[in-house]
């Protein structure tokens, strides 16, 4: 398995008046990346800068296997978010015990 990054960016169903947890479908949404991390799919992950998109350190055999796992993610099929890239990660240095 390797460590892949993922950044995705607000898609076009992103509503700029409303905070992250407000948005719709936050509930779903979160409950669907609960399971990836409990199922060890997603390592990290969690908006970064001014919350314009998140990233996500996921573990998996290939990019298509990302794709595959993240695209029942109601915030992606629904158009809140979208994936900007998937991208491999070589760690060289993990504090996380």
């Amino acid at each position: 398995m390797a460590v892949f990054l993922v950044s995705e960016g607000n898609g076009p169903a992103w509503d700029d008046a409303r905070p992250r947890r407000e948005q719709a479908g936050w509930d779903a949404h979160g409950e669907f990346m609960d399971r990836l991390l409990h199922e060890g799919f997603v390592l990290l992950g969690g908006p970064v800068g001014d919350g314009e998109r998140a990233l996500l350190a996921v573990e998996a055999a290939d990019a298509d296997e990302v794709r595959a796992r993240l695209a029942p993610d109601p915030w992606l099929r629904d158009g809140v978010l979208h994936i900007e890239r998937v991208e491999p990660w070589t760690i060289w240095l993990d504090g996380r015990r």
